[in-house]
């Protein structure tokens, strides 16, 4: 009877397959548990209604503010570009969290002209994912630590269904610190062995 494969040792064998799984740009790295490639696949999920409810804001549909607030956020060049804009930068950087559980977080990849199949240090990665979660953290808990967001504009804030709908757009921010936090641990222990 054949000895059984380790992931190591398949990996290896098949580094030079391309449609091997574990040498795929998309494919989970070898030894990273399911629940966290959910954890980290959660994250940019969890940013996703946020993103969706300023896009709407964004290209006018009504999301409830009155008065001044309403003039303010009122949909232009400027005001539309920088929504966009604030919304496709906070998406990227929560979909850089499946960076920790794929190869691309490990090894750059061989397209990148002088870095291409270079070993990523642990804390190159590392360090910014727990950063980023320590300040994710931190803005969340400074906008939800009075009151929902719809409360915080007062009276020309969103009211009833448009204020329901608002924060249950941005309540899942909430969990986007602590997946972070989770998913860097695990990469940690996974990359220095630790597991």
């Amino acid at each position: 009877m054949p000895p059984a494969k380790t992931p190591t040792a398949d990996a290896n064998t098949n580094a030079g397959n391309d449609s091997h799984p574990s040498t795929r740009a998309d494919a989970v790295s070898p030894s990273v548990p399911r629940w966290v490639n959910r954890a980290a696949h959660a994250v940019p999920l969890a940013v996703l209604p946020s993103g969706l409810w300023r896009m709407a804001m964004a290209v006018g549909i009504p999301v409830g503010f009155s008065g001044q607030l309403a003039q303010d956020w009122r949909p232009g060049l400027e005001t539309s570009s920088y929504i966009t804009l604030l919304t496709l930068i906070t998406e990227a950087l929560a979909f850089l969290t499946i960076g920790l559980v794929r190869p691309w977080g490990e090894r750059t990849p061989r397209w990148i002209p002088g870095l291409g199949d270079r070993r990523i240090p642990v804390w190159a990665a590392a360090g910014p994912a727990a950063l980023g979660a320590l300040a994710v953290t931190a803005v969340m808990l400074l906008m939800f630590w009075d009151a929902l967001p719809a409360s915080g504009g007062g009276s020309e804030a969103p009211q009833g269904a448009a204020a329901w709908i608002m924060n249950a757009c941005y309540l899942p921010l909430l969990l986007w610190g602590p997946l972070l936090t989770v998913v860097t641990v695990a990469y940690v222990r996974r990359r220095r062995g630790t597991s």
